[in-house]
């Protein structure tokens, strides 16, 4: 039984060890490392000490092995992740430059990282949230279909839907964004943007205005803004509440976003203040930040521990 659960794309990355090598230039790769944002986020919920499951598919190779050893040993419910025989595990590319940006080269539009269908899941005790990561709707339609059918059970299951918009303009492919995310957004109870998602979601240039104008959705509750190294911004309602980020030394950001969202969700779980939740979520973001690999970071319940009081 799982207390968090999502559904989307499961992979490995190939990763530039240095800043600044272009992906077509020859030279070095290191990996595989199991990634994938929502297997990303869920490892986090899961490492955090909650219960957690994900729905999704992998070749029947080694790399479909390698993401899906990993997160069962750190505790994710897996027994709705298919094995794909006749398909290979999808792969992500990366490199990075010394601005803090990434280039991509993906593979997964044609693989098992998309075939998984959302049939109903006999198990899922009672889930407080389903988490969906923009990516993984922007994959093909009937992928985004799936998700769809399985963001309107968990609804109907009592959880609620958390949506991290996770953007990727090269995955669009000239599909307009209402048409790729809306549906979800329509449902979505906490959104987790960061400041350029919000401006493409809502057409305001002006945080403020894209916040009230977001706030006409009637589910949603709470909009997490991401600023990166500035910390995030929480607006309810009724409240704004400013988090500072923890300044640590970032050895790879990939990944980091996703494991703020993870731990913001722990935090609500536990019932925490939202300011604390915030906390949570920096923290969890910064441990990743200070390991290469997208989901290498040291995070469980003691070094989060640690980071919050250190702070």
């Amino acid at each position: 039984m799982a207390g968090i659960w999502t559904m989307g794309e499961l992979l490995v990355e190939i990763m530039r060890p240095k800043a600044g090598t272009q992906l077509y230039e020859p030279g070095e790769f290191l990996g595989p490392f199991p990634s994938g944002a929502p297997a990303i986020f869920i490892d986090t919920v899961a490492r955090l000490g909650h219960s957690a499951g994900i729905i999704g598919g992998v070749g029947d190779d080694d790399f479909g092995r390698c993401v899906v050893d990993r997160l069962k040993a750190d505790g994710v419910n897996c027994d709705y992740v298919q094995f794909f025989p006749n398909g290979v595990t999808a792969v992500a590319f990366v490199t990075y430059f010394q601005d803090g940006s990434r280039k991509f080269i993906f593979h997964f539009g044609l693989t098992p990282a998309v075939w998984a269908k959302f049939t109903g899941t006999e198990k899922i005790g009672q889930p407080t949230f389903f988490h969906v990561m923009g990516c993984s709707l922007m994959a093909n339609a009937e992928f985004r279909f799936q998700i769809f059918k399985a963001a309107e059970f968990f609804v109907q299951h009592g959880a609620r839907i958390t949506f991290d918009p996770n953007i990727r303009v090269e995955l669009l492919r000239g599909k307009a964004l209402d048409e790729v995310i809306g549906p979800i957004l329509e449902k979505c109870a906490i959104l987790f943007p960061g400041v350029q998602e919000l401006q493409l979601l809502t057409g305001e240039a002006e945080v403020t205005n894209g916040v009230q104008k977001l706030f006409e959705k009637p589910s949603l509750e709470m909009i997490v803004l991401k600023r990166g190294k500035k910390g995030c911004t929480i607006f309810t309602r009724a409240t704004t509440i400013d988090v500072p980020a923890f300044p640590v030394e970032e050895v790879d950001p990939t990944g980091s976003g996703d494991c703020f969202d993870a731990g913001f969700l722990c935090g609500l779980l536990e019932n925490k203040p939202l300011a604390e939740c915030g906390k949570m979520a920096a923290a969890a973001g910064a441990l990743n930040a200070q390991a290469f690999g997208p989901m290498e970071g040291k995070i469980n319940p003691e070094t989060l521990k640690a980071m919050l009081k250190e702070s």
